[in-house]
């Protein structure tokens, strides 16, 4: 039987170079995933892993952040709630918006232009009660490192390349590693940098496996699937 597979001709060319049935060490599946970026515009790399958790389980949740050493090529945008001279040091470190009450009330009328929030402890209370719904996984959370009294150095690690890692309703992890223009020594850096921050939020409670499945991409490109047991087992190692 013959299997179609759908897609543009870019697509159908791209997917045809990668073996579906093999698990690709992390520098040729890097070397690979460049080539397959045919788009006109510069492809974001993305790493998508299953983690070996319950993710219904509280005891099981993974979320942290890591700095990537390359940044991910881009700078998303961030708001800062935050009041008096702690509104200033978010200002001076580069947040695209800061404010206290005002901003909360701009953010409840609809107003989302923004990838990031991050707040003072003592904003809490208010961005909780006012925004808990509208924010969904934007909110600032300790464990994030967007709730920070030291709110300068939160918006400038978020500035040049802190990146956030949460499980969804499926048990996996969805995170941008750079751009496919990226020389790949420096995709590599930052695909190890990754790896090792989620291996070290494993849940005491998860069991076996943590590293499941694990699939690089580009925004356009088919996807190219690692070996997550040889990851797991080269980490510990170390």
């Amino acid at each position: 039987m013959t299997v179609m597979v759908k897609g543009g001709k870019k697509y159908r060319e791209s997917i045809g170079k990668v073996d579906q049935t093999k698990l690709y060490a992390p520098d040729e599946a890097l070397d690979l995933v460049k080539e397959v970026a045919k788009a006109k515009f510069d492809e974001t790399i993305e790493l998508h892993i299953l983690l070996g958790i319950d993710p219904k389980r509280s005891d099981q949740n993974v979320r942290g952040t890591v700095v990537l050493p390359y940044g991910t090529g881009k700078t998303p945008k961030v708001i800062a709630f935050a009041k008096g001279d702690k509104a200033k040091e978010a200002e001076q470190s580069g947040a695209d918006e800061v404010g206290a009450e005002e901003l909360i009330q701009k953010v409840k009328s609809g107003w989302s232009d923004f990838e990031i929030a991050v707040a003072t402890p003592d904003m809490m209370g208010q961005i909780g009660s006012q925004l808990g719904k509208i924010l969904g996984p934007r909110m600032p959370n300790p464990k994030a490192g967007t709730v920070a009294l030291e709110i300068g150095k939160a918006v400038k690690e978020l500035k040049s390349g802190k990146v956030q890692f949460r499980i969804d309703k499926q048990g996996i992890v969805h995170v941008p590693i750079g751009k496919a223009s990226f020389e790949k020594d420096k995709l590599l850096k930052n695909f190890t940098t990754l790896i090792e921050a989620l291996l070290r939020s494993r849940p005491p409670a998860a069991k076996g496996q943590f590293l499941k499945t694990i699939t690089l991409t580009s925004t356009m490109g088919p996807g190219i699937k690692l070996d997550g047991a040889r990851l797991s087992l080269s980490a510990s190692e170390k």
